[in-house]
C-alpha cells in the first residue's frame, strides 16, 4: 500500500508539474519572421542510407527492413538541407552552432576553418560509407567542434554526434536549427515540448508534417522564435545570452528557428553530445523516429549505417560493383573520388519512386532563393542526367539500379495517361517531379533519344533479355523513335507546339530551338539503336524507316550545323556552331535572349556540343569538321565574353589542367560585379556570367581517347606515354575540380570579374550545384573508357554505319 501512495503521489506531483509547464507557455513574437532561403548549394557532403530493393522496389518488408527516407546535405562545415519523404521535401534548412566567448560571438559556418572526412574508409582512404566527419576550428585556437553525421537505417531520422572540446575559459555552444518544414520556409510553427517521462523535445510542424528534436544534452536554456526576430540568434547578438525564453511561435505559421544553450566549457573540457533529427507525417511519428534512433546508440546505427559485419548498408552497395577496383587503377588518387562518386550516385534516387534519379540534392545558390514555396531546385528527374547516371553505374557494373531505373521512364513519358496533355506521344518530359509531375515542358530531343540509348545498352549488356527488351520497344521505346520521325503537336501547360525534328524546341542548355549539333547526335543514334530493336521485334519496316530518317539527319548535320563564314574567328570562320535557328549556318542569325544576354549573332558562339558526334560513334574523332572546329573552342586569346576554353592550375599540383564553359556568352552563373550568386538581385542581370563546367574536362577527354585510338601504331594499342598523359590531364583535372568532400560541381570559378561575395579560388566550385550527379557520371564513365581502351557511351551499330574519315 505505501509503494502504490508514494507511485500516487509522484504521478500526481509529476501531472501538476506538467500542467504547470503546459500553462506557462510564452508565445514568441515578431510573427511571420524574416524572409526564408534554401542553404548554401555548395555541398561537400551528402548521405542517406543505403536500401535494397524488394521486388523491384523499396519496401519495408525487404532485406533491409524499414525504408528509411531521409537525406542530408552538408555546406560550410554545417548540416545543411534535410529531406523526409520524397527526395525533393527539405525540411531542415541549417543546423548550426553559435558561440560565445569572453569577448566574441562566431557563427560556426562564417568564422571557423572547416575539415571534412569520411568516417569510414578502407585501407587506400576510400570512403566505404556516406558518414561524415567534420572538424570546426576557431582561427585562433579558442574552441574546436567536432561532428559525425550519418541517417538511421531502420527509422526517419539523422544523427549528429558532437565532440565540442574548449581550448579557453568560459565558451558557451548555442545550437541554432532553422526549420523549413515540407519543403517551404514560412508556413512552420514550432514548439518546445515536456512530459512527466519525456525530456524536453524541440519540434516544428507543417500541416501533416512534423519534425522533433531529441537529445542527451543538459540544454541550459533554449527558445523558439520566428527567423530574424526573436529567434535567439538576434537575442545573442545583441545580449550576448539568451535573455528570452519562449515556448512556441503560436498557431500562426511563419519562418521558425529554435536556439539551444548548451552547458559552457572551460580550458581543456569536452561536451559530448548527441543530437537526433527524426521526421514523420505526425507529431508522435517524429518523436518515435528521434527517440528510437537514440535507444539504438550512435555505435550500433554507424554499424548499420555502414553495413559492417552482418549489417546491410553502404558497404553492400560497395562489394556489388564488380568494376570499382579496374576503375581504381585508372584513378589518379587511388579511386577516393570513384567510391565516392559510386555512392553519390546511388544516393540521389528517391526512395518512394524506385529509379527516380535526380541531378542533385541542392537548389542552386540557395542562400539567395526565396524559399516561400515550394521548389525542388536541382531535385528532380531530367532525362538527360537521368541518363548519364544510368549510364555511369552500368560502367561500374551496376545492373540493378540502371534497369529499375528504366522502367521508371514510364513515368515521364508523354502520352494520353499524362494530366493535362494532349498530341503526339513518345517524347519525355523536360523536367518532372520523382512521381511524374511535369515542371517544365518543353521538347528536348535529346532527352527523348537518350532512353532509347539506354534501352539498347542494357540489352546489348545483358540486363534485358530479348523478350524484355522487346516487350519495352512497343510500349516504351517504339513511341519515342516514332516521335524522332515524325514529331507532332505537343499541348501541355504553356507548349503549345509543332515539332518538326531534327530542330529541337530546345537543346541541353534548355535555352535555345533550332538545329544543335549535339541534339541531332543523340538523335541519330537513338533512331539507330531504334533499329536494331525493331528487327528483334520483328517490325522490320519500323527498322527501315529508322534507318532512313537517321541516315538523312546523319547527311544533313554538317549543312544544318556547320559554318563556314563564323564571324568568331575571321582567320578561319569553319565551325560547328552551338545551335542555329534555322537550316542555314551562314545566315548570321539571332539566338534568342536568354540569361539577359540580349540578341546575339549564332556565328559568335560555339559549344563542345559537336563532340557528342564522335563520342556515340558517328564520326571519326579526326573527321575533318571535327578537327576545324577545335581552334575555335580552344582559343584561349579572344575576349572572355565569347571564350570557352581556360586552363587551370593548384596548389601543390604541378602541370595545368584544362576546362571549358558551357558556350561563349552564357549567362547562367555569378555576375561579374561583386560575384554574387545568379539572380540574386532578383533578376537575372546582364552581367551575369556562366562559369567552367567540369564535365567538359570528362567529354574532351572522351575526345581525345577517340583521337588516339585513330593514331595507334600497328600493334593496334596507345603508347603508354600518350595514355599516361591523357589519364593525367582529364582523369586528373576531374578529381582536381572535386571539392575536399569529393563532391564535383556543376561549375567552377574561373577568375573572371569581381569575386568579392564567395572569395572562391581558382577552380573552385562556386554555389550553383554540388555534386552533380551528370559530374560525378562523367567521371566514372572517362575511368571506364580508359579502363577499356574504347569510349564507354560509344553505340556500336552508329559507328558501323557513319564513322568514316572525311
Amino acid at each position: 500500500m505505501g509503494k502504490f501512495v508514494a507511485a500516487f503521489i509522484f504521478i500526481s506531483i509529476a501531472a501538476i508539474f506538467y500542467y504547470i509547464q503546459a500553462s506557462s507557455r510564452v508565445t514568441a513574437p515578431g510573427h511571420p519572421g524574416a524572409k526564408a532561403h534554401w542553404s548554401y548549394a555548395g555541398k561537400n557532403g551528402i548521405g542517406t542510407a543505403y536500401e535494397q530493393y524488394t521486388d523491384g522496389q523499396y519496401q519495408d518488408k525487404g532485406h533491409t527492413g524499414k525504408i528509411s527516407k531521409v537525406w542530408f546535405s552538408l555546406a560550410q562545415g554545417i548540416v545543411t538541407e534535410t529531406m523526409f519523404g520524397l527526395i525533393h521535401e527539405a525540411q531542415l534548412q541549417e543546423v548550426q552552432f553559435y558561440i560565445k566567448g569572453e569577448d566574441f560571438l562566431h557563427q560556426e559556418k562564417i568564422d571557423a576553418i572547416s575539415h571534412i572526412e569520411y568516417l569510414h574508409k578502407d585501407a587506400k582512404g576510400r570512403p566505404l560509407s556516406l558518414a561524415y566527419k567534420i572538424i570546426n576550428r576557431d582561427k585562433h585556437n579558442r574552441y574546436e567542434i567536432e561532428k559525425h553525421i550519418f541517417t538511421d537505417p531502420d527509422t526517419n531520422s539523422m544523427l549528429m554526434k558532437i565532440y565540442f572540446r574548449a581550448f579557453a575559459n568560459n565558451i558557451t555552444p548555442y545550437l541554432y536549427v532553422n526549420p523549413n518544414i515540407a519543403n517551404t520556409g514560412p508556413g512552420d510553427i514550432a514548439w518546445r515540448e515536456r512530459s512527466w517521462l519525456d525530456k524536453n523535445v524541440w519540434l516544428a510542424a507543417d500541416d501533416n508534417v512534423h519534425f522533433a528534436l531529441n537529445t542527451d544534452a543538459n540544454i541550459i536554456s533554449s527558445t523558439v522564435g520566428f527567423e530574424g526576430v526573436s529567434d535567439g540568434r538576434q537575442d545573442l547578438i545583441k545580449n550576448g545570452k539568451l535573455t528570452e525564453h519562449y515556448t512556441t511561435t503560436g498557431n500562426l505559421p511563419g519562418n521558425v528557428a529554435f536556439t539551444l544553450q548548451l552547458p559552457s566549457l572551460n580550458h581543456n573540457q569536452v561536451g559530448e553530445w548527441q543530437f537526433v533529427f527524426g521526421f514523420g507525417k505526425s507529431k508522435i511519428e517524429s518523436i518515435n523516429a528521434a527517440t528510437q534512433t537514440a535507444a539504438t546508440g550512435y555505435a550500433n546505427v554507424l554499424t548499420h549505417f555502414n553495413g559492417s559485419g552482418n549489417n546491410i548498408g553502404w558497404e553492400d552497395y560497395l562489394t556489388s560493383l564488380p568494376e570499382l577496383d579496374k576503375l581504381s587503377a585508372i584513378a589518379t588518387d587511388g579511386g577516393k573520388l570513384l567510391f565516392t562518386s559510386a555512392m553519390v550516385l546511388k544516393a540521389q534516387e528517391d526512395k518512394t519512386h524506385a529509379g527516380a534519379v535526380i541531378a542533385s540534392l541542392s537548389n542552386p545558390w540557395g542562400d539567395t532563393a526565396n524559399a516561400d514555396t515550394s521548389q525542388t531546385g536541382y531535385k528532380a528527374v531530367w532525362p538527360r542526367d537521368f541518363y548519364q547516371v544510368t549510364m555511369a553505374m552500368l560502367a561500374m557494373g551496376d545492373k540493378i539500379t540502371p534497369k529499375i531505373a528504366f522502367e521508371y521512364l514510364r513515368t515521364i513519358q508523354a502520352n494520353a495517361n499524362t494530366p493535362g496533355y494532349s498530341g503526339a506521344p513518345g517524347w519525355f518530359l523536360q523536367k518532372t517531379e520523382v512521381d511524374g509531375t511535369p515542371e517544365w515542358v518543353a521538347v528536348q530531343l535529346d532527352q527523348t533519344a537518350m532512353p532509347i540509348m539506354l534501352g539498347w545498352r542494357l540489352w546489348k549488356e545483358g540486363v534485358f533479355s530479348d523478350a524484355e527488351i522487346t516487350k519495352w520497344y512497343s510500349t516504351l521505346l517504339k513511341p519515342a523513335a516514332d516521335f524522332l520521325c515524325d514529331g507532332g503537336s505537343v499541348n501541355i501547360a504553356t507548349n503549345h507546339s509543332i515539332i518538326i525534328p531534327p530542330l529541337t524546341q530546345q537543346e541541353r542548355w534548355e535555352e535555345q530551338s533550332g538545329f544543335s549539333p549535339s541534339t541531332t547526335a543523340a538523335v541519330i543514334t537513338g533512331l539507330v539503336a531504334a533499329a536494331d530493336i525493331a528487327r528483334l521485334a520483328n517490325d522490320d519496316k519500323s527498322a527501315l524507316r529508322y534507318l532512313a530518317t537517321a541516315d538523312q539527319y546523319s547527311s544533313d548535320v554538317e549543312k544544318n550545323t556547320f559554318t563556314t563564314q563564323g564571324k568568331l574567328s575571321p582567320d578561319n570562320g569553319k565551325y560547328f556552331l552551338r545551335i542555329t535557328a534555322n537550316n542555314n549556318p551562314n545566315d548570321q542569325g539571332q539566338l534568342q535572349d536568354r540569361n539577359a544576354q540580349g540578341l546575339i549573332n549564332e556565328s559568335e558562339i560555339i559549344d563542345a556540343g559537336f563532340l557528342e558526334l564522335v563520342r556515340y560513334g558517328l564520326r571519326s574523332a579526326e573527321d575533318y569538321y571535327i578537327t576545324e572546329s577545335l581552334p575555335e573552342l580552344d582559343n584561349t586569346l579572344i575576349a572572355d565574353e565569347l571564350r570557352v576554353k581556360y586552363e587551370f592550375t593548384f596548389p601543390h599540383t604541378s602541370g595545368t589542367f584544362p576546362g571549358w564553359r558551357r558556350y561563349g556568352r552564357d549567362g547562367y552563373g555569378e555576375d561579374t560585379i561583386a560575384g554574387r550568386g545568379y539572380n540574386a538581385m532578383g533578376e537575372t542581370l546582364a552581367e551575369s556570367r556562366g562559369r567552367v563546367w567540369p564535365i567538359f574536362t570528362g567529354e574532351r577527354g572522351h575526345y581525345e581517347l577517340a583521337r588516339e585510338l585513330t593514331k595507334t601504331t600497328i600493334n593496334g594499342k596507345i603508347a603508354q606515354k600518350d595514355f599516361e598523359n591523357l589519364r593525367n590531364n582529364y582523369v586528373k583535372g576531374m578529381e582536381l575540380f572535386a571539392n575536399d568532400g569529393h563532391m564535383i560541381p556543376e561549375q567552377v570559378w574561373d577568375g573572371v570579374g569581381n569575386n568579392d561575395t564567395y572569395h572562391y579560388s581558382i577552380g573552385q566550385g562556386t554555389n550553383s550545384a554540388t555534386p552533380l550527379a551528370w559530374s560525378h557520371a562523367e567521371y566514372i564513365k572517362l575511368l571506364r573508357s580508359y579502363s577499356d581502351k574504347k569510349v564507354w557511351d560509344t553505340n556500336t551499330s552508329a559507328a558501323l554505319r557513319y564513322n568514316k574519315i572525311k
